[in-house]
């Protein structure tokens, strides 16, 4: 493992064969240099707990890094599908890695396992509209996981999170929290959360935040079933893409 005081964001993008990556212009040198350590950390930790290579993390390098750049009033970090970015805020964005990197992946997937998903679809509100999937295993792996988390156990009707979810957009008079793609990214951050990874800048606030305790983010048994089904997909995609990578070699 590369010392975190050792890796700069050229280390990053090297490692992971990132399509860029943007600094801002007022992000001091100190700040940057810290950034990169544990921007490398957590994503280091992502592919430990995904059981992938490198280049499941950078979705085979189409995917583009921001740091302090393009900051929107309010948000700490966000994807921006149309550029296929990942975006942190310089003093906000801690926490906010796995959840961006999902809607990427989230967003990647869309194309690569579903017919007609649009360039701007996501896989999880194409599972959600019943688009059809390209027949594949890994595909059938990736709608268990939707499922798990958008239904009950038994497929019928919507899971405790979706009418959690939508409870906050009663009360907040907009849709966010019941879309598709944030409900995932929301259970997908609670999966990486109770991987426990090594530092907060990957994940945090699953558990304890106002978030958790409104039911914003899977409960119980619940989110033992997402967890299970995430790491049954991902342990397969994985494999998968190591296969890949000796078979190149």
């Amino acid at each position: 493992m590369t010392p975190e005081s050792a890796v700069s964001f050229v280390t990053v993008r090297r490692r992971f064969d990132f399509r860029s990556i943007e600094v801002g212009r007022w992000v001091t040198p100190q700040e940057r240099d810290r950034a990169a350590g544990r921007f490398y950390q957590a994503l280091c930790d992502l592919m430990t707990i995904l059981r992938g290579p490198e280049p499941l993390i950078s979705l085979r390098s189409t995917l583009g890094l921001q740091y302090g750049i393009g900051g929107r009033l309010g948000v700490a970090a966000h994807y921006i599908p149309a550029t296929r970015q990942l975006a942190l805020a310089k003093n906000a964005g801690a926490g906010s890695l796995a959840h961006e990197w999902f809607h990427a992946f989230d967003h990647y997937m869309g194309g690569k396992a579903y017919r007609n998903a649009g360039p701007c679809g996501f896989a999880s509100s194409a599972w959600l509209n019943s688009v059809s999937s390209k027949p594949h295993p890994l595909n059938e792996r990736l709608g268990a996981c939707f499922q798990a988390i958008m239904l009950t156990e038994d497929g019928t009707a919507p899971s405790t999170l979706f009418r959690a979810a939508q409870v906050a957009d009663q009360h907040l008079k907009t849709v966010y929290y019941a879309k598709p793609e944030e409900l995932c990214a929301r259970a997908f951050e609670a999966f990486i959360e109770d991987s426990q990874p090594r530092n907060r800048f990957l994940v945090n606030g699953t558990v304890h935040s106002d978030e958790a305790k409104a039911g914003l983010y899977p409960q119980g048994e619940h989110r033992q079933r997402i967890n299970d089904t995430f790491q049954y997909y991902f342990a397969a995609l994985g494999a998968a893409l190591y296969r890949e990578q000796a078979k190149a070699g």
